[in-house]
């Protein structure tokens, strides 16, 4: 069955570009589309769209009260899940990317910045090619929610929620501690849960690499930090870390850590070219705290598309480390914990409200 799809846009020119976007994608069907978020409302009933493509800004309804019509209509209907998805339109600005985060916090499912350059075949192309990965994803979470029941679902989690260690080399971080997060597709709406559970004094720093553009990352953590005890921030190049403080790596930059000479650990901002066609990547802060700071590392996998994270992972192991996994339940999209987990690198799997609990713990443990 085709995955049916309303396109919400204030310009014409702009819905037929995303129409023609997603009537190339296999298995979509463009079902409608409409100028603001109060006519797509009202076609709602007669179209039954399982996914919007929502543009942030429109007159009369902008996305953000879409997205809230959208959750009030399924919490009084007592059923959330029956509600359409949604990727926003963002553009590229310091104002697009803070509604983006809103947005996310809403319940987005993702997003992807429009195109603002080249020919109208460039842009199309551009647009097909960041559409199909998020399509591909929501698709299969939503295959996954309506096909499992009760009953495999439990015996899945069971399955992914044993302790896997690796018996050759010791998991147990040592003093001082270091926690490292990677994340991606949800990563803004799991981080507004784990950080502002952490508490002021939090025993260690925190470094994460969530995949965004430039613009978006700082956008994020603006957010997390008016919500957190501890400080957020985007990372800078050459910044001695502290604990109690969360680092973000700068959209579109890989962060590196190095040992400076009195074996502080600094932070290193780099363009260096993508790996798994990401940058900024997990695998690079992984392995640089591998490298230079073996056994005392903390990691987290949590919710995101691809398998970013896994290598990395396996060269903490090797040193030395604890890790942990989003549980699929709680994963918008499970595919970089699923990889981590199946590649037997990842020591527990939990849900998303007991992964800052787990931090606390092996913080305090390691100290």
């Amino acid at each position: 069955m085709n995955l049916r799809v309303l396109v919400v846009d204030d310009t014409a020119l702009f819905r037929k570009l995303v129409s023609d976007a997603l009537a190339s994608i296999p298995g979509v069907e463009v079902v409608g589309t409409a100028s603001n978020g109060r006519l797509a409302l009202d076609r709602m009933e007669s179209l039954r769209p399982d996914l919007l493509t929502l543009d942030l800004e429109m007159p009369e309804m902008n996305g953000l009260q879409t997205l809230e019509a959208l959750s009030q209509a399924g919490s009084s209907t007592g059923r959330p899940a029956a509600a359409p998805g949604a990727i926003m339109l963002s553009s590229h600005t310091v104002r697009g990317s803070e509604l983006t985060m809103r947005a996310l916090e809403l319940g987005a499912f993702d997003f992807i910045t429009k195109p603002d350059r080249g020919t109208r075949e460039d842009n199309l192309t551009q647009l097909r090619a960041s559409l199909a990965s998020r399509i591909q994803a929501f698709s299969h979470r939503r295959e996954i929610r309506q096909i499992l029941s009760p009953a495999p679902r439990r015996q899945l989690a069971q399955e992914f929620a044993a302790p896997r260690t690796n018996p050759a080399q010791p998991s147990r971080a040592v003093a001082p501690p270091l926690v490292l997060i990677g994340v991606s597709t949800g990563g803004p709406a799991a981080l507004a849960h784990v950080l502002p559970a952490l508490p002021p004094g939090f025993g260690a720093p925190i470094f994460i690499v969530q995949h965004m553009p430039p613009l978006f990352t700082e956008a994020m953590a603006g957010n997390l930090q008016a919500k957190s005890s501890i400080q957020v921030r985007e990372a800078r190049d050459g910044e001695t870390a502290v604990s109690g403080c969360a680092y973000v790596a700068p959209g579109g930059r890989h962060m590196k850590l190095a040992a400076g000479p009195s074996g502080e650990v600094v932070m290193r901002i780099n363009d260096d070219p993508p790996e798994n066609h990401c940058r900024p990547a997990v695998d690079v802060l992984f392995r640089s705290a591998a490298n230079d700071f073996p056994r005392r590392s903390i990691a987290a996998i949590l919710t995101g598309m691809g398998h970013d994270g896994t290598e990395g992972l396996r060269c903490l192991k090797r040193t030395g480390c604890v890790s942990i996994a989003q549980d699929e339940a709680s994963s918008i999209v499970f595919g970089m914990p699923r990889e981590a987990i199946l590649a037997g690198v990842v020591d527990h799997v939990l849900p998303l409200n007991q992964i800052a609990a787990a931090l606390i713990r092996c913080v305090g443990e390691a100290r």
